[in-house]
């Protein structure tokens, strides 16, 4: 079931999102090399711990997963898409990190992500990230009221495709609000003019992911969270919490 959120519930949502915003801007101005995940894990707590927050990761177990969540971040690295668990792997110059969060204030939640490389990217990570990031743009600027779902999904892919990136596919934004995973699934391709129509009140997070080697293939780890590419290529993943409102779409993770 869609729920749509009152003006009083989207400021709930609001001061949770401030808090995420905060969490990931802490990690990135930390992350050096030699500095471990599982240090920028502890770091992001801290700033939850300190807002009077509550993390939405630790401990979430959704249906495909074997095990609840260890972390309050999802921390990957290279050629790792999403779900990677934080722990003692040490960063070095060069690495492409991306970094998902997510916090709850008063039963409702915020999820955001960015990806960012440790020390100056090449120019095919820089590409890449920027690319993620304009596609997280497009289908922002598409989430408007009187529109469709398919909007969204389809300003996302056409970048994603352009530029000849994997996609992974049932893998994507999502609802957010009483639930960090709520209706409507967000996917990361589709058709304009399609699906769930637009309104005022409703919350997404629109999150593209693309795989750098082209191919939109991924194997999942071990330990049953962390997707990496299948040909090992890097990958990339932005993230943004998003309001419909009759003024247009309204970014809820931002400081």
């Amino acid at each position: 079931m869609v729920e749509l959120k009152t003006e009083t519930e989207l400021a709930v949502m609001r001061e949770a999102g401030r808090v995420v915003a905060t969490a990931l801007a802490t990690v990135r101005e930390h992350a050096a090399p030699g500095v471990s995940l599982l240090e920028l894990d502890t770091l992001a707590a801290q700033v939850i711990r300190d807002a009077g927050a509550t993390s939405s990761f630790l401990n979430y177990r959704p249906h495909f997963a074997p095990t609840p969540f260890p972390g309050v971040i999802c921390a990957s690295v290279n050629d790792v898409i999403v779900h990677g668990i934080p722990d003692g792997y040490r960063l070095r110059a060069g690495d492409l990190v991306s970094i998902d969060c997510g916090a709850c204030v008063d039963g409702f939640h915020g999820d955001a992500a960015v990806s960012f490389t440790i020390g100056p990217p090449s120019a095919a990570d820089a590409t890449l990230i920027e690319d993620t990031a304009a596609a997280l743009a497009a289908g922002v600027a598409a989430a408007r009221p009187g529109g469709r779902l398919g909007d969204v999904s389809h300003a996302v892919g056409e970048i994603g495709r352009a530029a000849g990136y994997g996609i992974p596919q049932g893998f994507g934004g999502h609802g957010v609000g009483r639930r960090m995973h709520e209706d409507p699934s967000v996917p990361n391709e589709g058709r304009p003019g399609r699906g769930l129509p637009l309104r005022p009140g409703l919350v997404i997070a629109i999150e593209p992911m693309f795989l750098a080697g082209g191919r939109d293939r991924f194997v999942t780890d071990p330990d049953g969270w962390a997707l990496r590419t299948a040909d090992g290529s890097r990958a990339a993943h932005a993230e943004h919490t998003v309001a419909i409102t009759d003024d247009g779409p309204v970014l809820l993770t931002v400081v």
